[in-house]
């Protein structure tokens, strides 16, 4: 069984080399924050399944930064077994609350 863990090596690279920034350098400061803590609404609870029956929290795998350092596109992991659509719902909730117009949904072989 492949994890997400893997899927996010693999979609680490892939932002790296498309020139997006983990951390600051001489580029520019880091325009990637990992695991941005996204407030969601209790009605939107249950959409999300299991993984988060007790949690009013979400957490964004991938929130992309413009120039600016305002967010501007979300990127939502799923391990490389899973079609990365399965991830479209919870992604958009995440994008909404941020106030962010687009979503990528990666499995680090499907995007």
């Amino acid at each position: 069984m492949e994890t997400e863990a893997k899927a996010r090596v693999r979609i680490d690279g892939l932002l790296k080399r498309a020139g997006w920034r983990f951390f600051d350098d001489a580029k520019g400061p880091a325009n990637i924050a990992l695991e941005a803590n996204v407030k969601i609404e209790k009605k939107e609870i249950d959409d999300f399944g299991d993984d988060f029956e007790k949690t009013v929290n979400g957490f964004v795998d991938y929130l992309l930064l413009d120039t600016k350092g305002f967010p501007c596109a979300v990127l939502e992991a799923k391990s490389e077994e899973i079609d990365p659509l399965v991830g479209k719902k919870q992604a958009r909730k995440y994008a909404r609350s941020l106030n962010v117009r687009f979503v990528i949904l990666s499995n680090g072989n499907l995007h």
